[in-house]
């Protein structure tokens, strides 16, 4: 069995996602302290861009720019991580351990959603090489017989 990068990050994404809608408080303790405006914008601000990204993955026509937004969105929400870290430096050893350990996690993340846009990438270019309307700008067998 196989595994699509794209879709397997898009189910991950979008699990996440529903979950900043459905559980929030978690997310809000996470949201620094020094952003503007209330917590719970930011929880769903960032929960809505989790599904949208999703969505872009789990297309063909829209994964690439879905890897390199994923890529980006997981570079943005790096900082609360960071603050998780931060707030819970006091907490007992596995949750100390768990906080920090979800620090190094950022850097294959990364990795997965720019393999995801170079997937999309290829899909759309053997799309491209098998249309001979996407690569040549017109459909030769529409042309009149001479």
């Amino acid at each position: 069995m196989t595994v699509d990068p794209a879709r397997s990050l898009a189910r991950l994404l979008g699990g996440m996602g529903a979950l900043h809608f459905l559980a929030p408080k978690p997310f809000d303790a996470i949201v620094p302290d020094k952003l503007p405006g209330k917590a719970r914008a930011y929880t769903y601000a960032s929960g809505a861009a989790e599904l949208a990204v999703a969505a872009a993955l789990a297309f063909p026509r829209t994964r690439r720019v879905g890897g390199l937004a994923a890529a980006g969105l997981i570079t943005a929400v790096f900082p609360a991580n960071v603050q998780m870290a931060y707030d819970w430096r006091h907490r007992a050893a596995p949750l100390k351990a768990l906080a920090y350990g979800r620090l190094p996690l950022h850097v294959p993340l990364v990795a997965w959603a720019l393999l995801a846009a170079g997937q999309g990438a290829k899909e759309q270019a053997a799309k491209a090489r098998s249309t001979p309307t996407a690569a040549t700008g017109h459909d030769r067998a529409a042309r009149p017989a001479r």
